[in-house]
């Protein structure tokens, strides 16, 4: 599938420029399985959960559930139930699907609606109520995926709870994923986690959540990862690419 420029992400850059804590997420985890979906529902008035897909679910392109993937999909779909997990993805089920086919293959493999929508994240708001007619407000949702110029500045834009998960794949793993957007998501996570004084000013202002208190009162985290093993992580994820 060739994805269209996405405009909506070049024209919300100033805003985020202008206020970088839009790019910072609440939670911080290498993949969707170090979640605590129980904590979000119980202790967040987390009422449904939005997924991106490539590299947050599956491999770029790859419609099939990726094995570091799978216990968080499941514990997610246990907690809130099938109606209430979704994937909105700025490939599938955009302009870009010629006939949604490829959203009618991600929901019959991966058994979780696609949310069609016209613009892509960071826009996409409307569309994401509407397919979730038991969340009265977007401060009821929470917004996982691996891009923060697109997922997390998304779900911050609207008062979600937002978690940034590291790419699923790297190197040769990652081959298949669009060279732009890999590009970016690394320039991304340099800016956010590389130890620069930027860096370390925004992850010390993120926003603040509606229901969530924060890590320390309220773990979302079941594995606990530091700023200093998070910046490994994303040194190592570097290294891969090369």
């Amino acid at each position: 599938m060739v994805q269209s420029i996405n405009l909506k992400a070049l024209t919300t850059l100033a805003s985020v420029v202008r206020r970088p804590y839009l790019a910072a997420p609440h939670v911080a985890v290498s993949n969707i399985s170090e979640v605590n979906y129980q904590a979000l529902r119980d202790h967040c008035n987390i009422k449904a959960v939005i997924f991106d897909k490539d590299n947050t679910l599956t491999a770029p392109y790859i419609n099939s559930i990726h094995p570091n993937a799978h216990f968080g999909l499941q514990s997610a779909l246990d907690v809130f139930g099938s109606k209430n997990v979704a994937i909105l993805s700025n490939s599938a089920g955009t302009d870009d699907d010629f006939g949604h086919e490829d959203a009618k293959s991600i929901e019959e493999r991966l058994g979780i609606p696609v949310i069609l929508h016209k613009e892509k994240k960071p826009g996409g708001l409307e569309e994401v109520m509407l397919h979730f007619p038991n969340v009265k407000e977007p401060s009821e949702l929470c917004m996982v995926g691996d891009r923060i110029l697109t997922d997390v500045v998304f779900g911050n834009l609207h008062g979600m709870l937002t978690v940034h998960t590291l790419p699923l794949c790297t190197g040769e793993d990652n081959k298949g994923d669009n060279k732009i957007a890999s590009w970016i998501r690394s320039a991304e996570n340099k800016l956010m986690y590389g130890n620069w004084w930027g860096g370390r000013k925004i992850r010390e202002n993120v926003l603040e959540h509606k229901w969530w208190r924060g890590q320390e009162e309220c773990p979302l985290v079941i594995a606990t990862r530091s700023e200093k093993e998070l910046g490994s992580l994303f040194r190592e994820e570097k290294k891969n690419e090369l």
